[in-house]
Formats: structure tokens, sequence, C-alpha cells
């Protein structure tokens, strides 16, 4: 698979979960717990395949225009990993406060979506090439399977 097809695969499992946890409600407190699990290590996965294997393939094969796009991409995985996500993480589920950090992040999240596909994947298909996406594609399946198989051998706490 093509790195940028395997990154759409993923938009649309993140898309599914903002909109599963958005539609929850305060009653559905485990419901939400396990939904903001998945979100995250769907997340976290993505990001790290984003910024170690299509970021900078993009951005060497660019100029200006890609690098501004490469460190506004990073700059908005930034804003979701270190202060949106933690957030929501520390806030009661139960809440009200919940359901409307939730609301900011799906809107953060798919105004992100919406710039990769719509400008930057277009650009990184003409400027990478399809034997290019395939390699990258393929890094991005071993980087997953280690990181799913990193996640799953983990020791569970007592």
């Amino acid at each position: 698979m093509n790195a940028i097809d395997l990154l759409k695969a993923d938009h649309e499992r993140v898309k599914t979960l903002l909109t599963q946890l958005s539609e929850s409600t305060e009653r559905g407190v485990k419901k939400r717990t396990e939904l903001l699990a998945r979100l995250e290590m769907e997340i976290t996965l993505h990001t790290q395949l984003e910024e170690e294997i299509l970021y900078p393939a993009f951005r060497k094969a660019g100029g200006k225009e890609q690098e501004v796009m490469y460190h506004e991409a990073k700059e908005e995985h930034r804003t979701v990993d270190a202060l949106v996500l933690p957030d929501l993480k520390q806030t009661e589920p139960s809440s009200t406060e919940f359901s409307g950090r939730v609301k900011v992040l799906k809107e953060l999240l798919e105004h992100h979506i919406e710039e990769e596909e719509s400008e930057m994947f277009p650009q990184a298909k003409k400027l990478l090439g399809k034997a290019t996406l395939e390699e990258l594609g393929a890094e991005m399946e071993a980087m997953k399977a280690a990181y799913k198989k990193a996640s799953t051998n983990k020791p569970i706490a007592a």
C-alpha cells in the first residue's frame, strides 16, 4: 500500500472514532474512556508515521512552500498531542466539559486532515512519485506492525 493510501485509511479510522466519541453521552463513561484510549493510540501512531516517514521526504523533495506546510502540519500535531489530548484525558468523561473538549479536538483534527488530503498529499504524489510512495508505505506498514507488537507485549499493571 502506498503511503498516501495508508494515511488516508488512518484518517478514516480517526474520523470514525471522533464521531463516535462526539455522539457519546455523559452517561457513557466506559464507552467514552475506551474510545478515547483507541483514539489516542491511533493518533500517536499516525503522527509518528507522518513525522518520521512522510513529512521528511515531502520536505526534502519540495521547496519553500512545502517547508512551510511541513512546519504547519507539525505544529498542528503538537497542538493536539501536547495540549488538547492531555487536557481531554484529564477531564471527567461524565462531564459536559468533556463533550466540549471532544468537539474542539474533532474540529482541529478534521481541519488538519482536510489540509493534508487537499493540499499536502496531492503535492506529495507529484513530488515523490509512485515508487517512492510505495517504499514509504512499506516503511509505514513495518513501523505499524512493530508498534502494535510492542503495545500488545506490554505487561498489564496489577
